[in-house]
């Protein structure tokens, strides 16, 4: 006799989609979203490799533009369906299911990186038909997840339609955009404009992030996790890139540059997580969620920084081991350049949902920009490059010290007076 549920119990298993309550206390991100976070952040950590190989070639231009395009899709996808989650996550078995496919989605993504990669390294027309198969496989879930949502609640039907109208137009413009061959001007021309449709589908359909019930604190809570795993990977890629510096499964061969370059992995992945968790981005959007938008698109850069970095970190690994075509200043650079992305991004996040720009902020910025330029300086004029990784490692903890030395003061008084405006 079979134990198995019969399709009128599965029924009953299925928790109606009605919407999250955005007030609810203690919400946390659910296991799969952990999970779903890891296998984004393996799509991450291959685009970081593939970028960082390339610029080692002495490819830099072209390794740039099949990265920003790599992350800005991993970003948007996972962008999407968090902030689903965040307003409409039943976590029942239907909801697991759905899920599962947009994870087998991001597979399919990770295994087209390399096509994509070494199709712009070449100059012809680039190969994104199995990024373009994973990308759609994410998305169509996705949709299928709003179709459950305009059906029962009915509150958020209009909302959920035009979501699935916008997503799927979007998406049949990628596939033409993958399986038609086409001149590369025209190949940049369309990623334009398709990326510019994906960032204004929340527009088109909700009038930004404000016609869903989504929670702030768990938003900034999935946003700080994805941030940590994303980080992560920057120290994997640190300690892969240091192997064979170490003298490889023997370890028998140290050198002060190797160490060098652990010290600032370690020490430079630490300071960026120190200042991410600075800023209360929970509370800031509760007091101003209008601005959900500008926090959860603003983040595709601070993602692409963060990778960038890792990707820097693995480029000087290559560079010491001789396995480069780059110059000392160029290395360097390609570390320099993200980290004060990174910054930028974060500052400008914080300060434009505080409503109050920090004259300290901008110092902050400024010597920070000049460790970072002191960095690149010393390394064209030759001096030891484990001072410029010092420099840079320095960085984040200008604004690190400036912070426990009573920067926090200021955030304190701005909390207070955006919680007595609300």
């Amino acid at each position: 006799m079979s134990n198995a549920p019969s399709p009128s119990e599965l029924r009953r298993r299925l928790t109606p989609m009605r919407g999250r309550d955005p007030q609810e206390g203690e919400r946390a991100s659910t296991p799969l979203e952990l999970l779903f976070d890891l296998i984004f952040v393996v799509a991450v950590g291959t685009s970081a490799s593939r970028f960082a190989e390339m610029a080692a070639e002495g490819h830099i231009a072209k390794g740039v533009l099949a990265f920003l395009f790599a992350m800005f899709a991993i970003c948007v996808a996972w962008i999407s369906f968090s902030w689903f989650a965040s307003s409409f996550d039943t976590d029942d078995w239907l909801y697991r299911l759905l899920t599962m496919l947009t994870m087998v989605g991001v597979v399919v993504f990770a295994l087209g990186l390399a096509p994509m990669f070494h199709s712009v390294d070449e100059g012809r027309h680039v190969d994104t038909r199995m990024m373009v198969i994973g990308y759609v496989v994410m998305r169509v879930p996705l949709a299928a997840q709003w179709w459950r949502a305009a059906r029962q609640a009915p509150e958020y039907r209009l909302v959920a339609l035009r979501n699935i109208r916008w997503m799927l137009i979007v998406q049949a413009g990628w596939v033409v955009f993958g399986f038609v061959p086409m001149p590369l001007w025209l190949t940049a021309a369309i990623v334009v404009f398709l990326g510019g449709c994906e960032l204004l589908i929340p527009v088109l359909a909700q009038g930004g992030a404000n016609g869903t019930p989504w929670h702030p604190h768990h938003i900034a809570e999935r946003y700080s996790l994805l941030a940590i795993i994303t980080l992560g990977e920057g120290i994997v890629g640190t300690i892969g890139s240091s192997q064979e510096l170490l003298g490889g499964a023997a370890g028998d061969q140290w050198s002060w540059n190797a160490v060098a370059v652990v010290i600032t992995g370690i020490g430079l992945t630490f300071g960026m997580w120190w200042v991410y968790f600075m800023m209360p981005f929970g509370t800031l959007l509760q007091h101003r969620p209008t601005y959900g938008y500008l926090f959860g698109y603003g983040h595709v850069l601070v993602f692409i920084a963060i990778a960038g970095v890792g990707a820097g970190l693995h480029i000087l690994g290559l560079f010491l081991e001789h396995d480069s075509h780059l110059g000392q200043a160029a290395a360097v650079l390609l570390l320099t350049v993200p980290v004060a992305v990174y910054f930028g991004a974060v500052y400008s996040l914080h300060d434009v949902l505080i409503g109050r720009l920090d004259p300290l902020h901008l110092v902050n910025l400024v010597i920070t920009a000049a460790l970072l330029v002191g960095a690149v300086v010393l390394a064209a004029l030759g001096a030891p490059i484990s001072i410029s990784l010092f420099l840079t490692m320095a960085a984040p903890f200008v604004t690190i010290i400036a912070y426990e030395a009573g920067a926090h003061r200021w955030q304190t008084e701005q909390l207070e007076r955006l919680a007595a405006d609300s």
